[in-house]
């Protein structure tokens, strides 16, 4: 199934942050402001600008399940993510991706398995995955895996 069928609100409350993706092959990444991983935002705003001419999206959905680490409102993690990483890619809102208030976006990108054999439960913040033109997911990179990966950007690259 498609997981551009998938209902979840834009970072400003609108209905529906799929749509601005949908057709397009799409990297999505848990996002917390608050990490040692938030540099990464870097990179895929990078991936962001090289690649969004071929039909590519990044896609970041923030959450709060890691230590506490996107605790701001939706206001502040706009804020921080245009001013401090300048971040032209569209967000969500913010969600739960593990546990009973998973949402339904990522028990559909769950189930896939990284190069490591890794599925499940999503380990921590920055966690991607590669979802195709059809909205099937093609590959998942754990949150170790920097946005410009050798294998990331062959991904993409495949996906294009």
């Amino acid at each position: 199934m498609s997981i551009y069928a998938t209902s979840i609100a834009r970072l400003d409350g609108q209905p529906n942050a799929l749509s601005a993706v949908d057709g397009k092959v799409t990297l999505v990444v848990n996002v917390a402001s608050k990490c040692g991983l938030t540099p990464q935002y870097e990179g895929l705003e990078a991936l962001q600008k090289q690649y969004a001419g071929r039909g590519f999206s990044v896609l970041g959905v923030p959450c709060n399940q890691f230590k506490g680490q996107e605790p701001g409102t939706a206001e502040e993690i706009q804020t921080f993510c245009s001013t401090t990483y300048g971040v032209t890619f569209p967000l969500t809102e913010k969600v739960d991706v593990n546990g009973d208030d998973r949402h339904p976006l990522y028990a559909a990108l769950t189930p896939v398995a990284d190069a490591e054999g890794a599925s499940g439960d999503i380990r921590w913040n920055f966690e991607k995955f590669l979802v195709g033109r059809d909205g099937n997911v093609l590959a998942r990179f754990s949150p170790m895996v920097a946005p410009d990966a050798p294998e990331v950007i062959a991904a993409i690259e495949a996906a294009l």
